[in-house]
């Protein structure tokens, strides 16, 4: 396995991995050995914050790390999207599109399987947003410690950015 293979996996895996029509699988496997989640208080309403994060057609204009990105269809499950993060092409379906507090995909890339869930919670005029990831097969058994360090880092300047947008 070549470094830039890996390197292109681990960028990929950070975002989110392309999802297949699996509605069933709406949360994230606790027995995997990448997992990870993450939470961030954004000073706006749930409302707004749930407009920012589901507009796909626009992660680009506010998500340095996605250079395009297109929602197929309707935003509600089953329907697809595309787009384009670290050099790799993702093609997407979501499994959940419950406004305003939950919205998540799953998917296969590199004989990895990833369920990617936000969750979104008002509280005292502020929503609290949680992110959750779970990878399993075989390149996450075998690369278990630096999968989790990417994840990790990956979430945080997701929800960092987020912030940053829904707050100007």
């Amino acid at each position: 396995m070549t470094n830039s293979f890996l390197i292109s996996a681990l960028i990929l895996l950070t975002m989110g991995l392309p999802a297949q029509n699996n509605s069933a699988m709406k949360n994230i496997n606790q027995q995997t050995p990448v997992r990870c989640g993450d939470t961030i208080s954004i000073n706006a309403n749930i409302t707004n914050v749930w407009q920012v994060l589901t507009h796909i057609n626009n992660w680009p204009a506010w998500q340095s790390d996605i250079s395009k990105a297109r929602l197929n269809g309707e935003l509600q499950a089953l329907s697809t999207f595309d787009w384009k993060t670290g050099g790799a092409k993702i093609h997407s379906t979501i499994h959940t599109a419950e406004f305003p507090k939950n919205f998540g995909w799953t998917g296969r890339t590199f004989g990895l399987f990833a369920i990617h869930n936000w969750t979104l919670t008002e509280k005292e005029g502020k929503t609290i947003v949680q992110v959750e990831e779970s990878m399993e097969g075989l390149l996450a058994r075998l690369l278990k410690k630096s999968f989790n360090k990417n994840l990790k880092t990956g979430m945080r300047t997701w929800l960092e950015l987020l912030k940053k947008e829904c707050e100007k």
